[in-house]
């Protein structure tokens, strides 16, 4: 019997499969590394920043499909464990430059949270319209939860001094956090959003949905390029971020530090 053959299972599937990946542990170290050069300002702060923010964001997305896929999980799909989705690696989630390079290129220059990887999830598996509701619910209210946690620590700590670089850069996770919690809530075929509303349409609305749904992320694209439309988002995120009491000013900085090329 091998190591492995041995290891402890949990409803069949081996412990392993619920460990965070060493590239997430990575990108967590990565991340704390770079908010303590950018609080201790040691380094080019333009660096610093642009590896927390970009390292912040990334490790958002991996919680992001990490809350599909337990919610999956626990809702029955047994095989998003064996797929490794609950390891929180990144390279599992779908192609490392469509859902990971491209969102990080579009944060750079649009400053807007664009949805990342994708898990599959077995949805004959699954029973009930409501789980197959609360499985795409999760990854949008994983960036709702993350945006109130930075905007508590940000209101917390701004007034107790810190390099303004270190804020602007917190500022700007959350400012990100709500783009990514409004895009992911647009009922669009294929994103999160139009995929809660799915499972409650008529079998014709459906057999339409699922013809639409493998160019979700055109359709996003062409409704963000329509400048009535844009227009009618970014009003919406800037609202939000004045409601959370998110200094408009501040996130402003921590986008003109981040590309780090115009410095």
């Amino acid at each position: 019997m091998t190591p492995r053959d041995s290891e402890p299972l949990v409803l069949g599937v081996p412990r392993a499969a619920f460990r965070p990946s060493p590239v997430f542990l990575a990108l967590v170290a990565l991340l704390v590394t770079s908010a303590v050069l950018t609080w201790h300002g040691i380094g080019n702060v333009r660096l610093t920043v642009f590896g927390f923010v970009v390292c912040g964001w990334l490790v958002s997305l991996c919680l992001h499909e990490y809350a599909h896929a337990v919610v999956a999980y626990r809702s029955g799909d047994r095989g998003v464990a064996h797929r490794g989705y609950l390891t929180l690696n990144p390279l599992k989630y779908s192609h490392p430059l469509l859902s990971i390079a491209l969102p990080v290129v579009v944060v750079l220059l649009g400053g807007i949270g664009l949805p990342g990887g994708a898990v599959w999830v077995d949805r004959h598996v699954i029973p009930g319209r409501l789980r197959h509701t609360l499985v795409s619910l999760a990854g949008p209210a994983t960036n709702v939860l993350f945006a109130l946690v930075l905007v508590v620590v940000l209101r917390l700590g701004a007034g107790g001094g810190g390099p303004v670089e270190f804020w602007a850069a917190v500022a700007l996770l959350a400012f990100l956090q709500i783009t990514a919690s409004l895009l992911n809530l647009l009922p669009v075929p294929g994103l999160d959003g139009g995929n809660m509303i799915q499972p409650w349409l008529t079998p014709q609305y459906r057999r339409m949905y699922d013809l639409f749904a493998p160019y979700g992320f055109i359709l996003l694209f062409a409704l963000l390029w329509n400048p009535t439309i844009g227009g009618w988002f970014f009003t919406a995120v800037f609202a939000v971020g004045d409601a959370l009491g998110l200094p408009p000013w501040l996130y402003a900085t921590g986008l003109d530090l981040i590309r780090f090329w115009q410095g």
